[in-house]
């Protein structure tokens, strides 16, 4: 059923007669314009690493007489790290349901155990990048080292960067809770973390199986 406009007086004119105007309903284009901002920055992600990911299928085979894919990579582990970034977006996706839900306490601890993961993620990350240089397999030891330092990297930094973003979150729902500006917010992070992941899995296969089969 449609109401008719409101009207209420904005100012007087010189006879001192009220002038009144119809009540506009308000407009709030922040959100579409946050989410398609949004969506556009993730598309310049995209071909960020599509670069990154043509570089290294250039450079990731040659190895200047130093070590291999074969020689470096521990499968095991990374299968281990890749759990942690896989598990970090199902526990992501939780905290979603509990927001959906308003249940403001049930999603800050699925957001904390999503941060875990990645702290988890990065720290086996780190130890493998300080493991390979401890080698000498160091980034300017050949094309194909620097290729993989260079794309991994990338992607490490990313993770560090939605773990920022995560925990700042966090510390605002705590202060407002589910106003409609964090649930949007949220909703960014949620497509980040998820592309982060879609990513990962990309340099897993490229990176690392097709390393190994080489």
């Amino acid at each position: 059923m449609s109401h008719a406009p409101s009207f209420h007086p904005d100012y007087v004119d010189e006879a001192g007669r009220p002038i009144f105007h119809p009540e506009e309903e308000p407009h709030h284009p922040e959100g579409h314009s946050t989410m398609l901002g949004f969506w556009m920055y993730l598309m310049s992600d995209c071909l960020i690493f599509a670069m990154l990911f043509a570089v290294y299928a250039v450079l990731g085979a040659n190895y200047a007489a130093g070590p291999s894919p074969k020689d470096l990579f521990d499968l095991p582990l990374v299968a281990l790290n890749t759990s942690m970034l896989l598990l970090s977006s199902i526990t992501y996706g939780f905290a979603m349901l509990a927001m959906v839900k308003n249940r403001t306490a049930q999603m800050q601890a699925w957001l904390a155990i999503t941060g875990l993961f990645g702290l988890c993620f990065l720290g086996i990350e780190l130890y493998e990048f300080a493991h390979m240089i401890h080698l000498g397999a160091t980034p300017q030891r050949s094309g194909f080292l620097s290729a993989f330092f260079f794309l991994v990297g990338t992607h490490g930094l990313h993770v560090t960067f939605g773990i920022i973003w995560l925990v700042t979150l966090m510390v605002q729902v705590a202060q407002k809770g589910l106003i409609p500006a964090n649930k949007r917010r949220l909703m960014c992070l949620s497509l980040f973390w998820h592309f982060l992941d879609v990513i990962w899995i990309g340099v897993f296969t490229f990176v690392y199986l097709m390393g190994m089969l080489r």
